[in-house]
């Protein structure tokens, strides 16, 4: 936990997939200091006509290279997830995977209750965790 959906337009090789997911994953442990083997990453491959990133208003140039990081986890300080935003842009525009104009990101918060690591118990709540 935290839970991260990566969505992008199709046709990226398995390599470069695989290596956004472990970039953001080590951005991930290294801003909201989770245990390594913490990973739950989901990746959805659309066709172009099924996913639209605009700008919302801010002029930004996309290619057809974006990429969507959602996350979903407990609370963290804004001050970690600023961190953690700059960071995977960064790590990826630096690994040449993603641009930093094709890139949003944004960070959904739950809580204990929300979470169920398997068995059907809330591992936070029972205090497996």
């Amino acid at each position: 936990m935290p839970l991260v959906r990566l969505d992008m337009i199709k046709g990226r090789s398995p390599a470069e997939i695989q290596q956004i997911m472990d970039l953001t994953q080590q951005a991930v442990v290294h801003n909201f200091e989770v245990h390594p083997r913490d990973r739950y990453q989901i990746v959805t491959q659309h066709e172009p006509y099924e996913i639209s990133m605009l700008d919302t208003g801010l002029g930004f140039e996309r290619s057809d290279q974006i990429l969507i990081i959602s996350v979903t986890s407990r609370a963290r300080s804004r001050q970690a997830i600023q961190k953690f935003y700059a960071e995977i842009c960064d790590t990826l525009a630096q690994a040449q995977l993603v641009k930093p104009c094709d890139l949003m990101v944004n960070f959904k918060i739950n809580g204990d209750a929300d979470w169920s690591f398997g068995f059907g118990r809330a591992q936070f709540l029972t205090g497996e965790l």
